[in-house]
């Protein structure tokens, strides 16, 4: 097994303050215990199909912000690897609030032999600062646990069964956080994947952004640090991205009902890649419900998951190659006791590969 890391940390830590900002955060959530439930091999999870590709953020937060998740989150791996034995598994899968010790070891429980981790706790952005990001900085609290460093790193994972050919990690700036999210390097983590039935590495994003009720701050101040987020994004995408290859950028996005942040999101798309056709980047679950064949196919998780409105997979062409969404299935849903394995669902999406004609590569 491969695994690739970030720079290891050098810079000193806070860890007796956050340590007790830690407590305070978890007095906030309720504590679950581990979930159980037969694990669904999902029979309508295809085996033959060149590209699978799932999001899930699978809930790893550390002690105490989350207690007891060391059962879920070994059933987790447990299950792709039972998905591998009947040669199901997705073949990318990208993790986000993989945090804990136990988290970190979904993806070799899942018999995945390529795995890169996203930024780790010290990784800088260097990314510049504007008037208003010094006077949104200087308007921190520290019992929210802004300005006071990182405690952990980002807790993005991309696991995959294809080889990783090429890897660049991003962290958010330090001024660009709202709340507890600010105890997090939270960023980005960008894989070229050599897919067998592509000549170019297809190029795949893991993200995690900015929370709003659970950030704990006022809603003007998370919606601000979300959007030099996705600025910060943007440019991570555009700096380390060449047209050539298809593009999936994905992961827990926490829009939700907010409008404010998925007009962001969509603007910002038109900028990460314009495809053929494309003004903004389609997302696989949207485009699996506008085709009837596909959106036969939704379960109640799914349009659960798509209801929410958290976790996304955006898809861009590249290479004279359209991504097309075949199907969608949620392995990681609801259990047959009513239980999850986590706090999100984790969906696959299974894309068909269409050539484009020539005349209609991008610019």
């Amino acid at each position: 097994m491969t695994v690739i890391r970030p720079a290891p940390p050098h810079s000193s830590r806070r860890l007796a303050l956050a340590f007790l900002l830690m407590i305070a955060v978890a007095i906030t959530f309720a504590v679950r215990p581990a979930r159980g439930g037969t694990p669904n091999l999902n029979s309508e999870m295809p085996i033959d199909h060149p590209l699978s590709v799932m999001t899930y953020n699978v809930e790893g937060l550390p002690f105490p912000a989350r207690i007891g998740r060391g059962g879920s989150l070994a059933a987790i791996g447990e299950r792709l690897r039972e998905l591998r034995s009947v040669g199901r598994q997705p073949h990318i899968v990208l993790l986000q609030e993989a945090f804990s010790e136990d988290a970190a070891k979904i993806g070799a429980l899942g018999g995945y032999r390529y795995i890169a981790e996203g930024p780790s706790r010290d990784l800088i952005s260097t990314m510049p600062e504007t008037a208003a990001d010094i006077a949104f900085a200087d308007g921190a609290s520290r019992l929210k646990g802004e300005a006071i460093g990182k405690w952990t790193g980002s807790g993005l994972r991309i696991l995959s069964d294809y080889p990783i050919v090429g890897v660049q990690h991003m962290a958010f700036p330090a001024f660009a956080c709202g709340g507890y999210d600010c105890l997090a390097n939270k960023g980005a983590v960008m894989a070229l994947i050599k897919v067998p039935a592509l000549a170019a590495p297809v190029a795949v994003v893991d993200t995690h952004l900015n929370s709003r009720h659970a950030a704990r701050v006022s809603a003007d101040r998370s919606l601000y640090a979300y959007h030099r987020q996705v600025d910060a994004l943007s440019a991570f995408i555009k700096a380390n991205y060449l047209p050539g290859a298809p593009l999936i950028v994905a992961g827990d996005f926490n829009i939700g009902k907010d409008k404010a942040r998925a007009a962001y999101v969509e603007q910002a798309s038109a900028r990460w890649w314009k495809g053929a056709g494309q003004s903004t980047l389609p997302d696989a679950m949207h485009a699996c419900a506008a085709d009837d064949s596909c959106a036969a196919g939704l379960s109640d998780d799914a349009r659960y998951s798509m209801k929410r409105r958290r976790d996304w997979q955006f898809l861009g062409h590249g290479g004279g190659i359209a991504l097309d969404t075949r199907r969608i299935a949620t392995p990681f849903g609801h259990e047959a006791d009513g239980t999850m394995l986590s706090d999100h669902v984790g969906y696959v999406a299974y894309y068909g590969i269409n050539r484009l004609n020539s005349g209609s590569h991008a610019s």
